[in-house]
């Protein structure tokens, strides 16, 4: 790994929600090798399974053994106390925070997808919990220490980037609970975004795929197990087909960085063409 010493997060403090498998881990690695300092947050260091970890080291560990610094720190971020200490011990490591990836999140397997005159009104509380409220209260904690540190030399107090979906762009059958979460942090992110936009914090989303719409990871690997709706799921994407969990972390890395100086508020789509249609 690269020791970011000439990156574009170069001595940035970062936290990445999320962070123990699939995008989240991508993210995290990807800004170290910018050279970033990072904060990995999650339930857990590890993840039970995850195809894309490269091996069973926590996210942390692995940035640590590569010369760089990492921090974990175990956090639900649906709640309000665990969010604000999340910020708090990054502070109290690193000194300030300029990034927060909200990119936490939940979903649920085939047997539960139903459409809304049969969805479940607990798996709908309980992803609305993590997916929309948990990014508020990233907003909310990350919004409120950037406000309180100096600026950077350009002038910039931080960026906050979410984690959304190209379901919260579009809509697909059986899959209320989760389009509804998505699409909140996608409207989320441009209420936050004005905001923060007088004390120049930027607050962008990524909308990638998620399950069994366009990134390849731990979410997508129950779905892509049959070989006809793997198929399928590859037609929909006319640029090279699926997506890794890397080509979303580089977009969140620009949104993270003074390459995006005069963007905020965005929901940019990264899935391989899906939303062209």
């Amino acid at each position: 790994m690269d020791n970011g010493a000439c990156g574009r997060l170069h001595n940035k403090v970062a936290v990445v929600t999320g962070s123990s498998s699939g995008i989240g881990r991508a993210i995290a690695l990807r800004f170290s090798s910018e050279g970033a300092h990072v904060v990995c947050a999650d339930t857990e260091p590890t993840a039970d399974s995850d195809s894309d970890s490269g091996g069973d080291d926590a996210t942390h560990d692995v940035i640590l053994k590569s010369g760089c610094n990492a921090l974990f720190v175990a956090t639900n971020v649906g709640c309000s106390r665990e969010v604000e200490d999340l910020v708090r011990a990054t502070v109290s490591h690193y000194g300030r925070l300029d990034i927060f990836v909200n990119n936490a999140g939940i979903t649920f397997d085939l047997e539960t997808l139903q459409p809304i005159w049969s969805a479940d009104e607990e798996l709908w509380d309980d992803i609305q919990q993590v997916n929309s409220k948990g990014v508020f209260l990233g907003c909310k904690y990350a919004s409120r220490q950037m406000l309180s540190q100096e600026p950077h030399p350009n002038g910039d107090r931080g960026w906050i980037v979410n984690v959304a979906s190209i379901f919260g762009m579009v809509g697909t059958s059986n899959f209320a609970s989760y389009c509804a979460s998505k699409g909140a942090i996608v409207n989320m992110t441009k209420a936050v975004a004005l905001d923060c936009a007088p004390h120049r914090i930027h607050v962008n989303c990524i909308c990638p795929g998620c399950k069994h719409a366009g990134t390849s990871s731990q979410m997508t690997s129950e779905v892509l197990r049959d070989e006809e709706t793997q198929e399928h799921i590859i037609s929909l994407h006319p640029f090279r087909g699926l997506g890794i969990p890397d080509d979303i972390a580089r977009a969140v890395v620009f949104l993270a960085s003074e390459d995006s100086s005069w963007i905020t508020g965005v929901a940019l789509p990264v899935d391989g063409g899906y939303t062209a249609r």
